[in-house]
């Protein structure tokens, strides 16, 4: 529903607020994320969910995972996502590489279905830094 000018709140299936704002040049005031901001949230979010619940299960001692995704999108409508980058920090004691690398392929390929949409119209590549903690 509409709040002011280009403001938004949403209401999820699960019961839960979200606001959402549009640029100031676009009737908005700036107050909350833009709506294909929140489909990177919810991307990266995703994918996040599902690398440390794929390193968990490989009883890797994973302590925290981040990521940020830098995007691209077409200068022309519809304004789709062309390139998405994802850069994975992931924190722990004595982490494999082989198996962070691994939770990230899984996740891109066969589990984060955010991902796996957007991929259908952007490029996808990701980088990783692994924490010892």
């Amino acid at each position: 529903m509409g709040t002011d000018g280009m403001s938004f709140v949403a209401e999820t299936g699960s019961g839960h607020i979200v606001a959402m704002d549009g640029a100031p040049e676009g009737g908005g005031h700036n107050l909350a994320p833009r709506p294909m901001e929140m489909v990177l949230l919810g991307t990266g979010g995703c994918t996040a969910y599902d690398v440390v619940l794929i390193l968990k299960k490989s009883r890797q001692d994973v302590r925290g995972c981040s990521v940020k995704l830098q995007a691209e999108r077409a200068s022309e409508d519809p304004k789709v996502f062309t390139k998405i980058n994802f850069h994975f920090k992931v924190s722990g004691r004595n982490l494999n590489p082989g198996a962070v690398e691994r939770a990230i392929h899984l996740s891109h390929d066969k589990y984060c279905s955010a991902s796996i949409m957007l991929a259908k119209t952007a490029e996808i590549t990701h980088t990783m830094e692994i924490v010892e903690v």
